[in-house]
């Protein structure tokens, strides 16, 4: 599958595969900004996408920014659709007690292409029941 990158900045890193194999491409910041505790900013990528029909781009947290300094992707997954066009912004935010300074150049989140169907829907009069039926919110519990 071919994935179409504009660059709209010259700074503007192209997302790759750190490693053969790997779900997720990093994705970088364009600008240097800090993220106060309890903060959240919106950081600029300079890159447009065109994401095939069928197709999402999923926006994810780096692992290692959310163990190691409590900053991670707000609205995870985040979804950018085949027919967005605008420039790929990330939502970060501090979970920590300090200041997180993003730089210029510095990974920021991962990108994961993923295949979406598009459902038919139909309204009905009842749905059919399960043996899990409206239970939610831990209603299994938290133990065996």
């Amino acid at each position: 599958m071919k994935i179409k990158i504009q660059k709209i900045n010259e700074e503007a890193i192209i997302p790759f595969y750190a490693h053969k194999g790997d779900a997720g491409m990093d994705i970088f910041s364009i600008e240097e900004k800090i993220i106060k505790p309890k903060e959240r900013v919106l950081i600029s990528t300079g890159l447009k996408f065109e994401i095939p029909i069928g197709y999402e781009m999923q926006i994810r947290p780096k692992s290692g920014l959310a163990l190691n300094y409590g900053i991670t992707v707000l609205n995870t997954p985040g979804t950018i659709d085949a027919g967005y066009r605008g420039e790929l912004k990330v939502i970060l935010f501090n979970s920590s007690r300090e200041d997180y300074l993003v730089s210029k150049g510095t990974k920021v989140a991962q990108a994961i292409i993923a295949k979406v169907e598009e459902a038919e829907i139909e309204e009905v009069e009842d749905i059919c029941e399960s043996s899990r039926g409206d239970g939610g919110f831990g209603s299994t519990g938290l133990v065996k």
